[in-house]
């Protein structure tokens, strides 16, 4: 067996593996294999520069919907590599795709089955390095490779924390501004916003970047840093991987002890009912009282597992301290049971949905008592941090719908109703094309004054920057629903709700905006494919209330200035960013 031989088994045996386990929690960003370019069935890139190694290695992301074939990868040694390997892919017409944990849905990165003149550029392996700056104000500058958990950690141990942050630890900084990442959070009732902090996304607290772009004086690509003050890094706080961020300072504050609550016994519809009859245990009251919530609800059941976090200095007695984050080992594994019922589904047999979800549920309500995990506190990040790569893989869509506070039962509860009376609807005619939660976060919006920086602008591309025609607005709802790759009917569905939110949300009432990193424009047939809302619909969400100078228009301008040979692009980004 020669050398070429064995690695196309290689590649068989990884594609087999990511059908397989896909929804199975197995680890999507662990390399399956390296093929080095004496090994390689294909020619390596020409006059590759000498001084970085160059592999071939196959992707697959979090969902397992994007699988990329043996591709050309990279590990640059520092941010001067970088601008190495931008200069060589200028000159030899190729493009790099900067590759972080890969804990993503939407095709940012590349698109599935993608080929031809690409160099995937591992940030995870060197740029690493994180440096915490004490004093007043305090921040942190980071590479853009490192993970969200060892960032914190960092933060952690010098006193600081962010107020809110996506749930994964294993997302890398560069990911996490690439896509406005968040968590869940706005003011509770009386509390005042802390220094250094923000209630809008990760990318908000930025307060300089690095990036490899474009200088026209020299003709080359260079290291550029820029300052939160200058107008054209609104294009790259939220760049969707439209440009290489190699490292940034972000404005940190006083770390915070939270406690967090698990319970199972609210009714879903007291949590979600109308704002008309909305009591205690309704969702715009609990957001009021702690300011932080998040409800996981698995259709057909009758209670969500809702998480509320409280800022708490001491320990009340009932809670259990945690020193670690990752608390809800019940949640980050699928048990024998589980696979066989996610296989029945994938396989055709849908009706067995309702005792999936069920089942799903009970684990979570057992789970939370046989682990003490109910009522838990500690330092943020150890409250804040709970999905691992073993937990359920599922696609989703996502949306953030911004709104006035005033209007939060509203908007929740108008969504519950659409979705319950769908499910219904489907499972009348014996479908089930939703077998997954339907999640729901809320945050504050991306204010640039958060950052403590005078004169900061906003970040261009961020699902939550503030409209300016809407003042009223100061919430944005993020909805999320999941569901097993394969599922039958499932790209009808999220392309009907996707239709039913951009209608319902509209006027000075709301607005709809794509989560970039999950599911959107859905055609019916597939994910990130329907012409009008990625030519029409996504622009003008972006253009709507928006200074003529500071738009969707601006930051494409912006990106292609400092990237004119699109070294930073890909076939699906030449769509959406054209």
């Amino acid at each position: 067996m020669d050398q070429h031989e064995r690695a196309r088994l290689s590649r068989r045996a990884f594609l087999g593996a990511t059908a397989a386990g896909a929804a199975l929690g197995i680890s999507p960003w662990t390399p399956a294999f390296r093929v080095t370019p004496a090994e390689a069935a294909t020619t390596a890139p020409p006059n590759f520069p000498g001084s970085i190694s160059v592999y071939q290695q196959a992707f697959r992301n979090w969902s397992g919907e994007i699988v990329l074939d043996p591709t050309w990868t990279c590990a640059p040694s520092s941010p001067n590599d970088v601008v190495t390997l931008a200069n060589w892919a200028y000159a030899k017409g190729w493009r790099l795709r900067p590759r972080g944990m890969g804990h993503g849905w939407s095709p940012l990165l590349e698109p599935s089955g993608a080929s031809g003149n690409i160099v995937l550029v591992d940030t995870t392996q060197h740029l690493t390095a994180v440096t915490v700056n004490s004093g007043s104000p305090a921040s942190v500058t980071a590479q853009c490779g490192i993970t969200m958990l060892n960032l914190l950690t960092a933060l952690e141990g010098s006193g600081y924390g962010l107020t809110n942050t996506p749930a994964p630890g294993d997302l890398t900084l560069g990911g996490v501004l690439a896509i406005d990442g968040h968590g869940t959070s706005v003011p509770a009732q009386g509390e005042s916003q802390v220094a250094g902090h923000t209630f809008g996304s990760v990318s908000n607290l930025v307060t300089s970047l690095t990036a490899v772009v474009w200088d026209s004086g020299s003709s080359a690509y260079v290291l550029k840093t820029f300052q939160r003050s200058d107008p054209d890094i609104g294009a790259f706080l939220v760049n969707l991987g439209r440009a290489f961020v190699t490292e940034a300072t972000l404005r940190v504050g006083a770390n915070v002890r939270l406690r967090c609550q698990s319970t199972y016994t609210t009714q879903v519809t007291d949590l979600f009912a109308p704002p008309a009859s909305a009591g205690s245990n309704s969702f715009a009251s609990l957001v009021k009282q702690s300011g932080r919530v998040e409800t996981i609800w698995f259709p057909f059941t009758t209670v969500p597992w809702l998480k509320v976090w409280s800022v708490a200095p001491s320990k009340s007695w009932l809670s259990r301290e945690v020193d670690s984050p990752f608390n809800y080992s019940f949640s980050d594994s699928v048990s024998s049971q589980e696979s066989q019922y996610i296989s029945d589904i994938v396989a055709g047999n849908v009706s067995v949905t309702p005792t999936f979800e069920n089942l799903e549920m009970s684990i979570v309500g057992s789970g939370l008592i046989t682990t003490g995990t109910w009522d838990i506190w500690g330092w943020a990040k150890n409250t804040q941090l709970y999905v691992k790569p073993t937990t359920l893989q599922v696609t989703a869509n996502g949306y953030a719908m911004l709104c006035a506070r005033s209007d939060l039962q509203r908007v929740v509860s108008e969504f519950y109703s659409y979705l319950s009376g769908q499910l219904a609807t489907y499972k009348a005619a014996g479908q089930y094309p939703m077998n997954g939660p339907w999640e729901v976060r809320v945050t504050g919006l991306d204010h640039a004054a958060d950052c403590g920086v005078p004169g900061a602008v906003e970040p261009l591309l961020s699902a939550i920057r503030p409209r300016p025609d809407q003042p009223q607005w100061d919430t944005a709802v993020w909805m999320d629903l999941l569901t097993i790759p394969g599922t039958p009917q499932s790209q009808k569905f999220y392309r009907e709700t996707e239709q039913w939110a951009l209608s319902n949300y509209t006027g000075s009432y709301a607005a709809v905006r794509a989560e970039w990193s999950k599911g959107w424009a859905y055609s019916g047939s597939a994910a990130w494919a329907d012409p009008t809302v990625l030519g029409s619909t996504i622009p003008a969400s972006f253009r709507a209330g928006q200074p003529g100078t500071a738009n969707w228009d601006t930051a494409l301008a912006v990106l292609d200035r400092y990237d004119p040979g699109r070294i930073y692009s890909n076939s699906f980004l030449d769509t959406l960013l054209p």
